[in-house]
């Protein structure tokens, strides 16, 4: 018996008419941790957050390659509390798994990742008998290690497994991922039972963690991410007749990576450059989850990275992607040879109606919560940001909350960077009345890189801003006094950011309607998760602070994004 599951997104598609293929990525722009399942003829995807609201994505799939935003399950601070929680921190690496009666769906809360030789890393489980819910209280299940995921054997007994981080290896200079436990889950007691056990202790990659298991043909499965999320990512494979151990590792290991180069430390940047960063176009490939299809053929969801061209930098966070593969011998190889990921994969079936490679251009506007699709907010849900769109019809009117560099309630809503190039406009109506207030139009990888083109008060009058903040030296790298141009209650602005691969430009249109830069050309990079040294990519948005009273607000008329070729 094998797990099944589903997902959906937006994704490109080549235009071949005799065979569909589906362009990789399909879930573009920070979609890290897939976990994909099938139930019946329906595929779902779960992918990681991290500090942004509400918590895990699920997509939707009939075909693999067509996939739609179905819900997010972590919708409360009961499930969820991310207030305070640094950059890169929060939901990690959640399981979506399914028992022929109830969702089940696990999940890390994950604090002080990095700062810290301990790691503070509380698991949970909640389940639902629909996939849109209702979901139930979350249930704590152990703090020993991030990654945690659930598996229902055929006699009916659950089994959770996640990676053991010992904080002892890291005040010794060693390696904190020592290995995955399994420990029982009793879903009557909602409890782990019985001790945890070491199933596995990785192979020579090192950093083993992600781990899933399957059961097919006799042995089970145990599916690993490994080399660390970065450049020497990969996907390992182990079986065992029993479900304890011992595990012996693939010959084809690894199953999936983008590197075949070294991967000891002293790898430099510059041997990476010279080396392709793996000769793939699909970079970073690791932390995998498998799916059998309802016609017998074998899919591998695994992370991935696009780099800048000629650059070790990925300002579009972890993406995933989708392989086909095939079993042979007792293990699992790509269907098209080797260990690099592919840019194109076969669909399911043909889909039911053609799709055009057109790229994505959106303008939301706020007559309902539908652009909540594709926008989150940052900590806190949007209900609890001082956002609304029933003050004003048409608009989404944003009450300030705290400055930009806030890790607890800034009134930020923002959407995910999808492409190399793109540009974000946003047209909104605002009357500041301290230099306390301000509002605008953000792009950010996290509060200590960003950049925000923002109106303020002035000494007198309003005035227009632009700051960059990056690795945290914050500076102002324009001012210009500003009128606004005609709005229904207060004066309008509308800004913009072009960005080109590594260009960014920021601009305005002046009072009489004519488009002009501000500031200087920016680069890109600076808010990549390379350079950030990050998990989540970019995002383009609006922001709002009123750190005086919080009475100030915006009104947002429309958030244009649009993708370049």
């Amino acid at each position: 018996m094998f797990p099944e599951g589903a997902n959906t997104a937006p994704s490109l598609y080549s235009c071949l008419k005799e065979v569909f293929m589906v362009k990789n990525p399909i879930l573009r722009g920070f979609h890290p941790d897939p976990s994909l399942i099938r139930v019946g003829d329906d595929y779902y995807l779960a992918t990681s957050t991290f500090e942004w609201a509400p918590g895990v994505r699920i997509y939707h799939s009939k075909d693999l390659a067509h996939w739609d935003y179905l819900t997010a399950p972590l919708d409360t601070y009961s499930k969820m509390d991310l207030r305070g929680v640094k950059a890169s921190d929060g939901i990690w690496a959640p399981c979506l798994s399914h028992d022929g009666e109830y969702f089940y769906l696990i999940y890390t809360v994950v604090h002080d990742a990095r700062e810290f030789p301990v790691m503070d890393t509380p698991n949970y489980l909640i389940r639902a008998k629909g996939i849109t819910g209702p979901w139930s209280d979350p249930v704590y299940l152990n703090s020993s290690g991030f990654d945690p995921s659930l598996f229902h054997d055929t006699d009916g007994r659950k089994w959770l497994l996640n990676m053991e981080w010992d904080y002892r290896k890291v005040l010794s200079g060693g390696n904190p991922f020592t290995g995955i436990l399994l420990q029982e889950y009793d879903p009557e007691k909602k409890q782990l039972t019985g001790e945890a056990k070491k199933i596995f202790t990785g192979s020579s990659i090192g950093s083993t963690e992600g781990p899933h298991l399957y059961r097919h043909d006799g042995y089970y499965y145990l599916m690993c991410a490994e080399g660390g999320t970065g450049w020497f990512h990969a996907v390992t494979l182990a079986r065992s007749k029993a479900l304890t151990g011992p595990y012996e590792l693939s010959p084809e290991h690894p199953v999936l990576t983008s590197w075949e180069g070294s991967r000891e430390p002293e790898e430099t940047e510059k041997a990476l450059a010279e080396k392709d960063l793996g000769k793939s176009y699909l970079k970073k490939a690791g932390h995998g989850s498998l799916v059998e299809s309802p016609d017998g053929r074998w899919f591998l969801a695994h992370l991935c990275g696009r780099n800048l061209p000629g650059m070790l930098y990925c300002p579009l966070g972890r993406e995933t992607a989708i392989q086909e593969v095939v079993w042979e011998d007792g293990w699992l190889k790509l269907k098209e040879g080797g260990h690099f990921p592919k840019e194109t994969f076969r669909a399911v079936s043909d889909p039911e109606t053609e799709k055009r490679c057109d790229p994505l251009k959106k303008e939301y506007h706020f007559r309902d919560e539908s652009f909540l699709e594709d926008f989150q907010t940052l900590r806190s849900f949007f209900r609890d940001t001082g956002m609304t769109i029933r003050e004003r019809e048409g608009y989404l009117r944003i009450y300030g909350r705290e400055s930009i560099f806030s890790h607890y309630e800034q009134a930020l809503l923002a959407r995910r960077q999808t492409e190399l190039s793109f540009e974000a406009a946003v047209r909104f109506e605002f009357l500041p009345t301290s230099f306390q207030h301000g509002a605008g139009l953000i792009y950010r990888y996290d509060e200590r890189n960003q950049y925000y083109a923002y109106v303020t008060l002035g000494e007198t009058e309003p005035e227009l801003c632009l700051m960059t903040v990056i690795n945290g030296q914050t500076k102002i790298e324009a001012s210009v006094p500003v009128k606004g141009l005609p709005g229904e209650t207060f004066p309008a602005y509308e800004l913009s950011v072009s960005v080109k691969e590594d260009e960014v430009q920021f601009f305005w249109l002046d009072e009489t309607g004519e488009k002009q830069k501000l500031g200087p050309l920016l680069h890109a990079f600076v808010l990549s998760d390379d350079f950030a040294d990050g998990f989540t990519g970019a995002f383009t948005g609006v922001a709002v602070q009123d750190m005086k009273d919080r009475r100030n607000y915006a009104d947002v008329a429309w958030f244009r994004y649009e993708e370049q070729a």
